[in-house]
């Protein structure tokens, strides 16, 4: 009996070997491929499933102002925010004047506008609390202000002396000029020395000021063709000083319109607006032969 289970063992080691020859495996068989019977290779394998520990996600609230968030962080980041909606609300209130009749007190307001413009961003420099946020209610403010408010009070001022029709489209031309200078101020690289097209603050400023003071010497039609080239040039690509770097000029050139001013305050006015729109074709043109 123990030399014919020998014999089967043998018979079988022989068989295996051969089988494991005709696929291409070794050929060499071990006790234990000698246990693994079909039998045992029909029983399915169970998978096993492994735990993954569970990862909590706790919501990260948009923090408005960035850094710390101490009382006096939160004062600084108000009064800047104030002074954003004061600009708001004061080009709304210009509208509202504007259509009562009341052009130049819209248009004395549209002046204070740019003063809390102006406010705002040199505040939130000089506190340290800027941010993106900041930085977009800044601009729609000013798309309220200068983009709409501005060519209301415009409009309101021409609608006597040229067409309705004519003042509306050039009007118009502002607001659209207005919003595409804006946006694409949020998405150009800055430069610290020259701005790329006239600001949307500066335009409506000088809008501003030009019903302010009243030039009724200038014939309607010529008012227009001054909105107009002012909504152009806030979409040029031309380089126009900022104000630091014109407050550098020699004292004896910037006592010039002081002058003027005491002179003939409409004219200097006229002359300082067109001498400060021309300055940036020339600048590009001096660029492109360096």
């Amino acid at each position: 009996m123990r030399r014919g289970g020998t014999l089967a063992r043998q018979a079988l080691l022989v068989r295996v070997g051969r089988r494991s020859a005709e696929t291409g495996r070794a050929a060499t068989a071990t006790r234990a491929e000698v246990l693994y019977t079909p039998a045992l290779a029909a029983v399915p394998a169970v998978p096993v499933t492994v735990a993954q520990p569970e990862v909590e996600v706790e919501d990260d609230p948009i923090s408005l102002l960035p850094g710390e968030h101490t009382i006096s962080r939160k004062a600084s980041f108000a009064l800047v925010n104030a002074c954003t909606l004061a600009s708001l609300g004061l080009g709304l209130l210009a509208i509202f004047l504007a259509m009562d009749g009341e052009v130049r007190i819209a248009a004395a307001c549209l002046v204070a506008c740019v003063a809390f413009d102006g406010l705002d961003g040199a505040l939130a420099r000089k506190l340290g609390v800027s941010s993106p946020f900041g930085a977009q209610m800044d601009s729609l403010a000013d798309m309220c202000s200068f983009g709409l408010a501005a060519p209301v009070v415009v409009y309101a001022s021409l609608a006597d002396s040229v067409p309705p029709a004519a003042a509306a489209i050039a009007c118009a031309f502002v607001a659209g000029c207005a919003a595409i200078r804006l946006a694409r101020f949020n998405v150009s690289p800055k430069d610290g020395r020259f701005f790329s097209g006239v600001p949307t603050t500066m335009a409506a400023a000088v809008l501003a000021l030009t019903v302010l003071i009243g030039l009724d010497d200038l014939p309607g039609m010529v008012l227009l063709g001054g909105v107009t080239l002012l909504a152009f040039a806030m979409v040029s690509s031309f380089p126009y000083a900022k104000l630091a770097r014109i407050i550098k000029l020699p004292p004896w050139l910037l006592l010039l319109p002081i002058v003027g001013a005491l002179i003939q305050p409409q004219m200097a006015f006229v002359l300082i607006v067109a001498t400060y729109l021309a300055s940036g074709p020339v600048m590009w043109m001096r660029a492109k032969r360096i």
